[in-house]
């Protein structure tokens, strides 16, 4: 029973081969005499390569990076973190799965700790450039990972109390973090006036308030002390994130599942 199956299969197969050929061959019949040369003379030259060793490792090399770009571009990627920026719940080492499916569904949410390049990273459009972002391949541009504190429309705004704890104010109602390294490291906030005098430069820690409009995220490191975020370098735009860090794999002693936050 399954090999006539099997053998009807195949003829199906073999006769839509047939009809293509032929509709191929009818094709070509129409065209000027010396096009239906060039076309020939490429056929040939088709087969006699696809049907070489050098032709099976290109095919198998293309094969290979088609399916990396699918996988990175549309399931998620590995990275690893280089810096202390989002300590405690991330430290230098670790290595975390960065989920990219969800982009098309829906936006960032706060709290999510998301991949993305920074407004310094200048995101070359050259297709050798792309193509090493898409495959990860000797891609140079830097991201950034931090997590998301303001989503569009909100205010933000950075304050200090009498005993030197710093928190963020969103839409002017404090937000508490438990997940963050500490509230007492946050870098002095510059007078109004200095805050004015250094917007456009991404060295000197601003306060706000910050209005986020359409598409504009606020992104802050857990570790509020040392964490090069839109405290210095603005707003994000959501065409710059990457994917939603979604699982820490390594080291094995430090294994879990990065949350989406319940608040």
């Amino acid at each position: 029973m399954f090999n006539k199956i099997k053998q009807k299969w195949e003829n199906y197969k073999a006769a839509l081969r047939e009809r293509r050929k032929a509709k191929w061959m009818n094709f070509k019949s129409k065209l000027p005499v010396p096009l239906q040369k060039f076309i020939d003379d490429c056929e040939s030259l088709w087969c006699k390569y696809d049907n070489s060793a050098i032709g099976e490792i290109i095919n198998t090399v293309v094969f290979v990076l088609v399916m990396v770009i699918i996988i990175r571009f549309f399931i998620g990627e590995i990275r690893w973190i280089p810096s202390g920026s989002m300590r405690p719940t991330l430290i230098e080492g670790d290595r975390i799965v960065v989920e990219r499916f969800s982009r098309f569904f829906g936006y960032p949410k706060r709290g999510d700790i998301m991949v993305f390049y920074p407004p310094s990273t200048e995101l070359s459009k050259e297709p050798l450039s792309v193509l090493k972002r898409l495959t990860g391949i000797m891609c140079k541009d830097i991201a950034f990972i931090k997590r998301v504190v303001g989503v569009p429309g909100d205010k933000i705004e950075i304050k200090f109390e009498k005993n030197g704890s710093a928190y963020v104010y969103i839409n002017d109602k404090k937000y508490e973090e438990d997940y963050i390294k500490s509230v007492y490291e946050y870098p002095p906030c510059p007078s109004e006036a200095a805050q004015r005098w250094f917007v456009p430069s991404d060295q000197v820690m601003k306060c706000g308030p910050f209005h986020l409009e359409y598409d504009e995220y606020f992104m802050m490191g857990d570790n509020r002390g040392n964490s090069q975020d839109s405290r210095y370098w603005g707003t994000l735009k959501r065409d710059r994130f990457i994917g939603r860090a979604t699982f820490l794999f390594w080291p094995l002693n430090r294994v879990k599942v990065l949350k989406r936050l319940n608040k």
